[in-house]
């Protein structure tokens, strides 16, 4: 029996928290020990990111992991993308990361998954393992321990990441790249030897002390890195990651950020050439332009509720090929319906390479066709009287409306979703309209007039 600890540090989807205040060894130790008795596995892959306190973490978890019995394959630093596939890929019953991915280098955390990469979140079992932690009341250690050994994956992982593309009709492309100094530098760096491509590079070297600031490409303020390197080295697109890689960010030939609703659709397409007829999942945000392209390349769009746990349960209750949401994560049934970002960019070289034409091309054709507000964040004390405020206004007037995740209201010519955030007291504002800007800047004036009504 232990002592009762402070979990605050559990999340909906993961764990995260600040290191020595929120997040620390014996958290780590007690993870390990709560994931044992919940889901009783013999052998669980542990990976970690480049933060300074991921080694300690990921040390006191595989021995949490050990002192009940289990075995614990390691890893190493890695994205958390090489976790979901070794979990598979080592037939392992389960997988951690250790990682706070876009976080500042003080916070750490953990991402959790089951045999098969099956996500844990908090209606999953996170709920449980963290009830376990905060009592400390576990079983008595096991009568054998378990024992942590070395795995190296990276050769299988390459080899998979590979089948995406026919390497034979890639173009020479010369590709920015900054991995903002998290994990995926070394990645690019073994892709790179199979691959037809000039990879121009800033920020590689890992360093959990992100010297050149967080790795949240997101923040339009984190952006001038990647686009400046487009445009100095005359590449043909580039790429930004987040720490632990899951999340790939596109920048044009001319260094413009790219929307991520519009690669949904790019990602869509390059999917159903390969798989026609198949499914494709997209959330609510922004839909238009996702279910024009499914449709076109005889796919079958299917909306699904915001978030990872929601869109891979989606997708494999479905068996959906490709799944998208604008925030940059893209999940991939051949991926164990799970998110990648190494994927994304192979892809898209992939169909800029058959397509012959640039990436500004391709997006400015949707965005005329699609034009979208970006999503609008405004912090609200009464965020439920907003929402009752824009349904009643026009409830009358709108010819679908959804509930999916928050309210979506369609009309002839434009739409919109607005939705709650989930962990903070935010309303979050989506707006799109058929190929006219000017009413999209006029009703996304009137709906947020409507927000800030007070």
């Amino acid at each position: 029996m232990m002592s009762k600890i402070d979990v605050r540090c559990f999340k909906a989807y993961d764990v995260r928290g600040i290191v020595g205040e929120e997040l620390n060894e014996e958290i780590a130790y007690r993870v390990g020990r709560a994931y044992a008795e919940l889901f009783q596995p013999k052998k669980v892959v542990i990976g970690r990111d480049v933060r300074p306190s991921s080694p300690a973490l990921a040390a006191a978890l595989a021995s949490g992991f050990n002192d009940a019995g289990v075995d614990v394959l390691d890893i190493g630093m890695c994205g958390t993308e090489q976790v979901y596939f070794a979990t598979v890929h080592l037939d392992a019953d389960g997988g951690i990361m250790v990682t706070a991915s876009h976080n500042p280098p003080e916070y750490n955390g953990m991402k959790l998954v089951r045999r098969g990469a099956v996500p844990i979140s908090g209606d999953s079992g996170l709920r449980e393992i963290e009830a376990l932690v905060a009592e400390g009341t576990f079983a008595a250690p096991a009568a054998q321990k378990g024992k942590t050994a070395r795995a190296d994956v990276t050769e299988a992982y390459i080899d998979h990441l590979l089948t995406y593309v026919d390497v034979e009709r890639l173009s020479p492309f010369t590709i920015a790249c900054n991995p903002g100094n998290g994990c995926a530098g070394p990645v690019l760096d073994r892709l790179a030897e199979r691959l037809p491509f000039r990879l121009v590079k800033r920020y590689w070297e890992p360093d959990g002390s992100f010297p050149n600031g967080v790795p949240n490409p997101l923040l339009p303020e984190n952006r001038t890195a990647t686009s400046e390197l487009v445009k100095e080295s005359g590449a043909d697109f580039g790429l930004a990651w987040d720490g632990d890689f899951d999340r790939c960010f596109f920048f044009d030939e001319r260094g413009e950020f790219v929307e991520g609703y519009y690669l949904v659709g790019l990602l869509a397409q390059a999917m159903l050439e390969k798989h026609p007829g198949a499914k494709i999942i997209h959330d609510p945000r922004l839909t238009w332009n996702t279910i024009e392209i499914a449709r076109a390349y005889g796919g079958i769009p299917v909306q699904s509720k915001t978030g990872h746990a929601f869109i891979k349960e989606r997708m494999r209750a479905e068996d959906a090929v490709y799944g998208g949401e604008m925030s940059a994560h893209h999940y991939f049934r051949d991926f164990f319906y799970c998110d990648s970002g190494m994927i994304p960019w192979l892809l898209v070289a992939g169909l800029l390479s058959r397509e012959g034409r640039r990436l500004s091309e391709l997006i400015a054709e949707r965005a005329t066709r699609y034009p979208v507000s970006g999503e609008i964040n405004r912090k609200l004390e009464d965020p439920d009287g907003a929402l009752a405020r824009i349904e009643a206004r026009y409830a009358r007037e709108a010819a679908v409306i959804d509930r999916t995740d928050g309210l979506s209201m369609e009309f002839e010519r434009w739409r919109f979703n607005v939705r709650k955030s989930n962990t903070e007291p935010l309303l979050r504002l989506n707006v799109e309209a058929r190929g006219d800007r000017e009413l999209l800047e006029e009703k996304t004036r009137e709906v947020l007039a409507i927000i800030d009504e007070r």
